[in-house]
């Protein structure tokens, strides 16, 4: 498996994974529409591929965590798909912790995700909730984790997660 920032090339492949994996077009749409957005870091758009072949894809995008006294900078983990032919190789796993040491390369502090109780954990990611960190909704608060990339990075963070108005939330 070989893992690697994207490439325009790669574009419809990723376009692919995320419809095949999702089983609609709204993820690949949030990622083209992430690519126009100012913010974009190309180097926080990971692609994996086995022999030759793109199967799986994350993307990091920069939010800010927010109270009435502090804005901190974070990256949300979303989306991240592998082609369903692919799941349980240990693909996204890999896809996690490569984008996780880029995050760290790039100079942020935290991570967040609205994602599966179950499979987050194992990479150190913990409830949000427990750092006072909350979802824009908070009846996701129970699938909201943060991961902090250098310790006590979130010591003295709280607040709401905002994510840019492309995520529609």
């Amino acid at each position: 498996m070989d893992i690697r920032p994207e490439g325009t090339k790669d574009y419809g492949a990723i376009q692919h994974i995320h419809d095949h994996a999702f089983g609609s077009a709204e993820e690949s749409a949030l990622v083209h529409t992430l690519r126009q957005h100012p913010l974009f870091l190309p180097e926080l758009s990971l692609v994996a591929s086995v022999e030759g072949k793109l199967v799986g894809h994350i993307l990091l995008f920069p939010v800010i965590i927010k109270n009435k006294h502090q804005k901190h900078p974070a990256l949300a983990l979303a989306p991240m798909a592998v082609l369903p032919a692919h799941q349980n190789e240990g693909i996204g796993s890999a896809l996690t912790q490569h984008a996780t040491e880029a995050a760290r390369a790039v100079g942020y502090t935290a991570i967040v995700v609205l994602g599966y109780p179950q499979y987050y954990p194992r990479f150190g990611f913990k409830p949000a909730a427990s750092f006072n960190i909350f979802p824009p909704a908070r009846e996701w608060s129970s699938a909201f984790f943060v991961l902090e990339l250098t310790g006590g990075a979130l010591a003295d963070v709280s607040g709401v997660v905002q994510y840019p108005p492309e995520f529609g939330i």
